[in-house]
């Protein structure tokens, strides 16, 4: 594993803040919807907007998302913790202050696996620190008006409907050396809050928003440099291009005599490059003090026991059991493993019988591309796991080809039904009778004398030309392995 950036010597520290959108019907602190897209400033109440005399409540089932997801990030639920109110004034906070959690976190000091793989290099996995988990309410949006951003924009509008969603902020150790592992990081954290059902992880909607500290230093035994943070990344492949000209940015600018300064910049897509957008070189004061409209937070220690209980099994356990157990790569594993539903998929069509490579190589090729093409997900087909392990078993057996599954695929996707039923009606079944086949063989022979003489003459090549012939002839039904020695056969012996 390559730690260093790209210049000898040098090494970036990245650290990642992850906010997660808890998918519950109701905002953290009052029943206000969480409805994704309606009108701008409809999802909102009293409650969100802070006006005087409103009380806030906390959503049991915000309480049971987080521990879940600490529990599933190997952090330690905290017995006693508590909310506090950050100050700080913007537009599109209402109240004028967050309800957060400071010193007392609901879980902290935890860990997952993220493997990483390269192009060209050997898969490695690494072992990523988290430092807290916490909860907090969601701020407004600004929608910057006749530009991309407050930059160039005549006026700002504010959306509150976002105003006190609950959020769980997920704040890694300073582990990852690359962009590449920040982004595996970052999806690893999104692949197991998806797992868990407890946020669908939508980036485009903003479901998901990392922000990046990094900073780089001359070797890994070196202070750690100063930090930078980087926002407004809205895909995996942002953030590890982001770190990437970061990185490539700061160690440019101290080789050349330049001071690092600590700021926030954005990742400008467009233009592929970070921008400066506020200097944090004053430590701002946020004033933190626990809210008094809001009782600490105990958890039994039996409701801690039953949420631990119903965590499914996870992508990193889910990955080792298929290599390990199964017998697929790496890449299969990873592949399939990416989203539950998948996973539950081809464990289904396992359990029915059929062998696991084949049915992973079903997946990840043809049912994939289907799904991929049609904007559709595994769930939305009508192919039950069952039939496709029946597909794949009568390919295995020899009843028909797999050029025949790929044609009756779409149908089997679109109606459902069993293949076999199906090859059936059809008249699909492979043909494997020898003496079928050396009639089929005979006739062409005679259809083609001049290709027949030239294979006789030393032309090998042309035996593919009558396999494909023979295979026109049959629409494909024949049966491969029968068919090139029926052919080699038949044209040897008219050789002799």
């Amino acid at each position: 594993m390559a730690s260093l950036t790209g210049q000898e010597g040098w090494e970036a520290v990245i650290g990642l803040e992850t906010h997660v959108q808890l998918g519950t019907n109701s905002k953290i602190f009052t029943q206000a919807s969480t409805n994704f897209g309606d009108d701008p400033n409809t999802n909102i109440n009293p409650m969100v907007c802070g006006l005087p005399g409103t009380l806030p409540v906390l959503n049991k089932k915000v309480l049971e998302y987080a521990v879940k997801a600490a529990m599933a990030l190997n952090l330690k639920v905290a017995e006693h913790s508590k909310f506090d109110r950050k100050q700080y004034f913007y537009p599109d906070l209402p109240k004028n202050y967050q309800i957060s959690q400071y010193d007392e976190p609901i879980a902290e000091d935890g860990w997952i696996e993220v493997e990483i793989a390269e192009k060209g290099k050997e898969t490695y996995i690494k072992k990523i620190g988290i430092e807290r988990l916490h909860m907090e309410e969601d701020a407004g949006k600004l929608v910057h008006v006749g530009s991309d951003g407050l930059s160039g924009s005549k006026y700002s509008l504010v959306d509150y409907n976002r105003a006190g969603i609950a959020l769980a902020e997920i704040v890694s150790k300073p582990d990852l050396r690359t962009g590449r592992e920040a982004a595996e990081y970052a999806s690893e954290i999104r692949r197991i809050m998806r797992y868990l059902g407890v946020s669908d992880g939508n980036m485009q909607e903003g479901s998901l928003r990392c922000d990046v500290n990094i900073s780089v230093r001359q070797g890994n035994h070196a202070p750690f440099g100063v930090k930078v943070e980087i926002k407004n990344m809205n895909s995996f492949s942002a953030i590890q291009k982001a770190c990437e000209y970061e990185i490539t940015r700061q160690i440019k600018a101290i080789t050349e005599g330049q001071r690092i300064v600590q700021e926030t910049r954005l990742w400008d897509e467009s233009k592929q490059i970070t921008t400066s957008m506020r200097s944090k070189e004053v430590a701002s004061d946020y004033r933190y003090f626990p809210d008094p409209d809001l009782g600490p937070i105990e958890i039994e220690r039996d409701r801690r026991t039953s949420w631990n209980y119903e965590l499914p099994e996870l992508p990193a356990s889910k990955r080792h059991r298929y290599v390990e157990e199964i017998g697929l790569s790496i890449y299969d594993a990873r592949v399939i493993t990416d989203e539950l539903p998948m996973a539950e998929y081809f464990e289904s069509a396992m359990a029915s019988g059929a062998e696991p490579k084949a049915l992973a190589n079903w997946l990840m090729g043809d049912i994939s591309a289907y799904l991929n093409s049609n904007k559709i997900t595994i769930q939305d087909i009508r192919l039950y796991p069952s039939q496709l392990a029946e597909l794949v078993k009568l390919i295995s057996n020899g009843s028909i080809s797999g050029k025949i599954a790929k044609d009756i695929l779409p149908e089997l996707i679109e109606e459902g039904g069993s293949p076999a039923t199906l090859i059936a009606e059809r008249g699909l079944a492979m043909i494997s009778d020898t003496n079928e086949l050396k009639a089929i063989m005979s006739s062409l022979m005679g259809l083609h004398p001049d290709e027949t003489k030239a294979f006789r003459d030393g032309k090998t090549k042309l035996q593919g030309f009558f396999v494909g012939q023979l295979m026109k002839q049959t629409g494909g039904k024949a049966d491969p392995k029968v068919t090139n020695k029926v052919v080699l056969d038949m044209l040897n012996a008219t050789a002799d």
